[in-house]
C-alpha cells in the first residue's frame, strides 16, 4: 500500500480537523494537527506575556509539542502538560493569526511538520499545507463553508466544552480572521493550484469524509 500525503486546507471552523481525524482513522494514516501546534505557540505567547518569536521557540524546544490518542480523541501536550482544551479558548483563537504569521514561528513549526511527514502515510490540516508544508502531497483538499455555518459549528463546540460564547460576536471574529489569514504576508491562506475545492456548507461530516476517502483510495 502506497504511503501518501494528504493536505487539507481551509479557513477557521470549516471542519478540517474533524474530517482529517476521521480519514486518518479510516485509512490508517498519521494525523498531525498543525493548527494545534500554532495554537500552542500562541498559548505560550499569552502565558509568557511575550511577542518575541525566539522566546516562544525556546520555550517549545524545552517543552516539545506532542500528540496522543485519549479516551475522547486526540490530546495535545506542551511538555508534560495537557493543553487540549485550553488552546481552544477564545483568547487563543483571537490571537493565533498574529502569532502564526511570524516568519520565525512558521519556519520552526513547518520544519517540524515536514520532518514528521517525510515518510508519508500522513494527513495534515491547516491553512498552508498544500502550498507550503506539503507542496508535493498526492492529494490536496481546500475545504470551505459559509461564515454562518462555521460560526454555528464553533458555537456548539464551545458550548459543549463549557466555554461562554456569543454567536454574533463569533461570526464577526471568524470573518475578521478570514481576512487576516488571507491577507497576511507570510504563507497566506489560499487554495493550491492543484487542490480540489470542496464546499461543506449544508454537507454532513460523513459526506465530506466519503468524498476525501474516495479520492485518496484511488492513490493508495
Amino acid at each position: 500500500m502506497k504511503k501518501i500525503q494528504i493536505a487539507v486546507d481551509g479557513p477557521a471552523s470549516s471542519g478540517k480537523s474533524t474530517v482529517a481525524k476521521i480519514v486518518a482513522r479510516d485509512l490508517d494514516l498519521i494525523y498531525l494537527d498543525t493548527g494545534a501546534m500554532y495554537r500552542v505557540a500562541t498559548l505560550v505567547a499569552i502565558q509568557e506575556q511575550t511577542q518575541d518569536p525566539q522566546v516562544i521557540i525556546n520555550f517549545i524546544e524545552e517543552n516539545p509539542i506532542s500528540f496522543a490518542n485519549g479516551p475522547k480523541g486526540q490530546e495535545v501536550f506542551l511538555g508534560e502538560r495537557n493543553v487540549t482544551d485550553v488552546i481552544r479558548a477564545n483568547e487563543v483563537t483571537n490571537a493565533v493569526s498574529k502569532i502564526s504569521a511570524m516568519p520565525e514561528i512558521r519556519s520552526f513549526l513547518v520544519a517540524e511538520q515536514q520532518r514528521i511527514a517525510k515518510e508519508g502515510g500522513i494527513i495534515m490540516d491547516g491553512r498552508d499545507i498544500g502550498t507550503v508544508v506539503l507542496p508535493n502531497a498526492e492529494l490536496k483538499i481546500f475545504l470551505v463553508a459559509s461564515v454562518e455555518e462555521r460560526a454555528e459549528r464553533r458555537y456548539k463546540e464551545n458550548r459543549s466544552k463549557g466555554i461562554p460564547t456569543d454567536l454574533e460576536r463569533l461570526k464577526s471574529e471568524i470573518a475578521a480572521r478570514d481576512h487576516k489569514d488571507s491577507t497576511r504576508k507570510v504563507s497566506p491562506l489560499k487554495q493550491a493550484e492543484d487542490a480540489v475545492l470542496l464546499d461543506s456548507t449544508g454537507k454532513s461530516i460523513a459526506d465530506v469524509v466519503a468524498f476525501i476517502e474516495t479520492r485518496a483510495k484511488r492513490l493508495i
